[in-house]
């Protein structure tokens, strides 16, 4: 099948080939996710718990606490325990005690966990820099805009849907 890949201004309002693209994208991160959840023995949704313990969003006050992960992944309390007792048991995080309030905790990214993560994927950051370099600065920053804009319109149904 012929990709649709939005590459002439024709093309680039064409919003089924966005759609194609997009998901494709998804696939292949995905499947990373997936890779390295197997390979240290973590299910899908722990990493995306990394993923979030590690770029916390930039409206949260500090660390991450357990009942933010337990909204942005949309699990029970029950799930988000047992995630986090798999990240600490394969030592990818820790949980610590607030200083001015001991009942509340952050989740802190390792350091070693951190650097394993960035070791594998390092494949994606290369690839990403490769398809950067093909860019100038300013395509670089309608792109940049483009992602931001659409995370925010994704976040916002995400919140009418909730």
């Amino acid at each position: 099948m012929q990709s649709r890949s939005p590459d002439t201004p024709e093309q680039a309002s064409d919003l089924f080939a966005y759609a194609v693209e997009l998901r494709t994208l998804n696939r292949e991160l995905n499947r990373s996710t997936q890779d390295f959840a197997h390979q240290h023995g973590l299910h899908s949704t722990d990493v995306h718990a990394l993923a979030l313990i590690m770029d916390p969003a930039p409206s949260s006050d500090g660390p991450v606490t357990p009942s933010h992960l337990k909204e942005q992944l949309g699990l029970t309390s029950g799930a988000i325990t047992a995630c986090l007792d798999r990240l600490q048991r394969s030592g990818h995080v820790s949980r610590v005690r607030d200083t001015t309030d001991r009942r509340v905790v952050h989740l802190v990214y390792e350091p070693e966990a951190r650097a394993l993560a960035r070791e594998y994927f390092s494949p994606l950051a290369q690839a990403t820099e490769t398809a950067r370099s093909q860019f100038t600065p300013e395509q670089l920053a309608t792109i940049a805009a483009f992602l931001r804009a659409l995370n925010a319109e994704l976040a916002a149904v995400h919140e009418t849907r909730a």
